[in-house]
């Protein structure tokens, strides 16, 4: 296939991994898939010749290095890298404890950057290749009972828009996903964890948002399949755009974020003008 690429997915064994490791083979590409047990991995995608499975948990730098190498050494490049892997730690900041609040960064933000750092020498001497990495709504504006998973969003945010920037004059493009809610497994006990600790100045909160979140669990509006197929179509683009939002309900959110983002920088403009020196 003359446009074939090489992909390569985190978080291949479940999910929305597998969708777009399943859409990327679909197109006719090279798949690299990827996740911490190598056979739910090829349980879910499948056996095909274009495919590599990889055993790889994103925290760690060996794996990832590891991985690199396995895919090189099979197809010889790495066109696309998608950092799909994560999970979900809810709960108010005050009931998460210090380990929560550390694991939920060292998955959404160290292990991302693990995957990246492992690739992007092989990006970097082919003077091409693009970076799409997972981010979410989250990352654009905090909720009640995120405030771990908000943080490891923005963090990746601002590292996606530094990198960008850094590794544009080598032919690498990046592109940020902001998905809003889809029917994903996040929602599952496989993804989510909750606070082990309870506050009781929390408790009706808590419990209310708990439970409408486990409701939600398989009912979520967007579709994944639908998100897959359009991943395929924007690493086929020769200028991928630097951030996609995905579903009606993340334009939504976008859109509020900018305009209290404009409201707040003109509700003090005076003052905030007045810093300079004398």
């Amino acid at each position: 296939m003359k446009n074939q690429k090489v992909w390569f997915v985190t978080g291949a064994g479940r999910g929305m991994g597998i969708d777009i490791a399943k859409a990327a083979l679909a197109a006719g590409h090279a798949v690299v898939a990827t996740g911490r047990n190598p056979n739910d991995v090829e349980k879910a995608v499948g056996k095909t010749d274009n495919l590599l499975v990889v055993k790889l948990d994103i925290t760690q730098l060996a794996d990832a290095e590891a991985a690199a190498k396995a895919a090189v050494d099979r197809f010889g490049r790495i066109d696309v890298l998608v950092n799909n892997a994560g999970n979900f730690y809810a709960g108010y900041f005050e009931e998460l404890s210090p380990e929560e609040m550390l694991n939920q960064i060292t998955t959404n933000l160290i292990g991302p950057m693990n995957v990246t750092r492992a690739i992007l020498p092989v990006m970097r001497k082919q003077r091409s290749g693009h970076i799409i990495t997972i981010s979410s709504t989250a990352g654009l504006s905090g909720f009640e009972l995120g405030s771990a998973y908000s943080a490891s969003k923005f963090g990746l945010e601002g590292w996606m828009e530094s990198l960008q920037a850094e590794i544009e004059p080598f032919g690498i493009k990046t592109t940020i996903v902001n998905p809003g809610f889809f029917r994903t497994d996040l929602l599952s006990a496989k993804s989510t964890s909750y606070a082990s600790h309870f506050i009781e100045d929390y408790k009706a909160r808590r419990e209310e948002l708990f439970g409408w979140w486990q409701t939600q669990a398989g009912k979520q509006t967007n579709d994944p399949l639908k998100l897959a197929d359009a991943l395929i179509k924007i690493a086929s683009e020769a200028n991928p755009p630097r951030r996609f939002m995905a579903g009606a309900d993340a334009v939504a959110t976008a859109k509020q974020k900018s305009a209290d983002l404009l409201a707040q920088s003109e509700a003090y403009l005076e003052l905030s003008s007045s810093m300079a020196h004398s």
